[in-house]
């Protein structure tokens, strides 16, 4: 099943412009939707197409970049064991799943010089150093990251109303705590799906929560699997599996020893850095001064991990039971788990801003004679200045940092904004949110 993906409008701007200079690679994580996209732009946009899978292409197949130096016999032979025909300036050649045969990757300088043809690539775990050990990372390849179902593609995917949310998002007035609560309720069942295409479609096909969260614990087995082919010692499975833990306790950032219980060293660090290139989290930079911009003051030493998705966020917090039933996810959606689910909100707010392509920073300081901290869960720049975010999971409540953040940077901050699960409102210079205006908020 094809849902619509808003990264379809960058892959017809990549054919328009550049397709004839530069190959377009998707990447992202295992089973974001990838391949399907590749394929459903490829039997809309061209006469024809040729899909090699890597993860079943045939020795025949393979053996075909072996004539690469001969590009007359390579077309040639790729024609005959696809029984697809070519067409100069009007077809499509996929390689999905490229990182299992880096020696198409390389292949690539050579066939967009040639110009026959147009190439997109597909690919999850494509910096990881084995994937990329030996070759040439070609220069004429552009990258285009696929993330999980954004809010607005679950809209669109079930048949609720975004628009809806982008009138109120303009009125900018609160709406009233019925239509608040409906909507509130709406994105919690995001929340709970989560945007893999796989578990969308489960919701959409009336499964109940119990099959859904079989679905998603297949996609973690599956990423816990590539997490061993990396490091048979399963660390970064446990550096994964710590993520919910860690957050939880409301840390300043991510701990190593925390989850995998050894000093930080070098080779540890090499195994967050893998877990990151994986697509399958989120990393949250402390940015040591918001007075500059944000990516020059990233502290690479301290940051906070999330998931790149919500659905699977809330199968990790209960993967300690077989599956997590029913019951667990009506509460969830009525609002009625007992613990407190700040950290919940704060990986969707994450997954909506990375979904965005933005990087992912926020804000700590010590409190002046204590040993406690101020701490600002987003930051997004806006122009020359930034907008600042804290996270509640019910009410509005005490929000001390956001406002002491703001009397310390006031020169170089153009809003700062509570985000929680009250209708729209305002507090002096603070303005109060819910969550389902979050995406307006970051692509102002």
């Amino acid at each position: 099943m094809y849902y619509k993906r808003k990264v379809y409008k960058k892959l017809l701007e990549w054919k328009e412009k550049y397709a004839d200079n530069y190959a377009v690679l998707l990447e992202g994580a295992r089973r974001v939707g990838k391949s399907t996209i590749a394929e459903f732009f490829a039997r809309n946009e061209y006469k024809s197409y040729i899909l090699i899978d890597f993860s079943k292409a045939t020795d025949n197949i393979k053996s075909c970049f072996n004539d690469i130096g001969n590009l007359n016999i390579f077309f040639l032979r790729l024609q005959a064991e696809t029984g697809v025909t070519l067409y100069e300036h009007e077809s499509l050649i996929i390689f999905d799943e490229v990182q299992l045969f880096p020696k198409a990757r390389q292949a690539i300088k050579h066939l967009v010089s040639d110009g026959r043809y147009h190439y997109l690539e597909t690919g999850s775990l494509i910096s990881i150093k084995k994937n990329v050990k030996d070759i040439l990372i070609p220069s004429e390849e552009m990258k285009i990251q696929v993330h999980p179902m954004d809010y607005e593609e679950f809209c669109m995917a079930t048949g609720n109303n975004y628009g809806l949310l982008q009138q109120i998002h303009e009125i900018g007035t609160s709406i009233g705590q019925a239509t608040n609560r409906k909507l509130m309720r709406d994105l919690r069942v995001y929340m709970a799906v989560g945007g893999m295409p796989q578990a969308v479609e489960g919701y959409i096909n009336g499964k109940n929560f119990s099959d859904i969260d079989m679905i998603k614990r297949q996609i973690i087995s599956l990423y816990e699997d590539d997490f061993k082919k990396i490091d048979a010692s399963g660390r970064i499975s446990a550096l994964y599996h710590s993520i919910p833990a860690q957050l939880s306790k409301d840390a300043r950032k991510y701990r190593i020893k925390t989850a995998i219980g050894k000093k930080s060293n070098t080779q540890t660090e090499e195994l967050v850095y893998d877990l990151i290139d994986s697509k399958t989290v989120l990393p949250c930079y402390n940015s040591t001064d918001p007075r500059v911009s944000l990516s020059d003051t990233k502290d690479f030493d301290s940051y906070k991990l999330y998931l790149s998705d919500t659905g699977l966020f809330v199968t990790l917090m209960f993967i300690d039971r077989p599956v997590t039933e029913n019951d667990i996810y009506a509460k969830l959606l009525s609002d009625k788990l007992p613990a407190n689910l700040g950290f919940l909100y704060e990986n969707l707010v994450a997954q909506m801003i990375a979904s965005s392509d933005r990087e992912l920073y926020y804000h700590t300081w010590e409190k002046t004679g204590s040993t406690h901290y101020y701490e600002v869960d987003f930051l997004i720049s806006e122009g020359s200045k930034i907008n600042a975010f804290e996270i509640k999971s019910s009410g509005s409540g005490k929000h001390e940092s956001i406002t002491e953040f703001y009397k310390k940077f006031s020169q170089n901050v153009h809003n700062i904004y509570l985000m929680s699960q009250k209708d729209v409102g305002k507090e002096e210079n603070l303005l109060f949110r819910p969550f389902y205006l979050m995406s307006f908020l970051i692509n102002r």
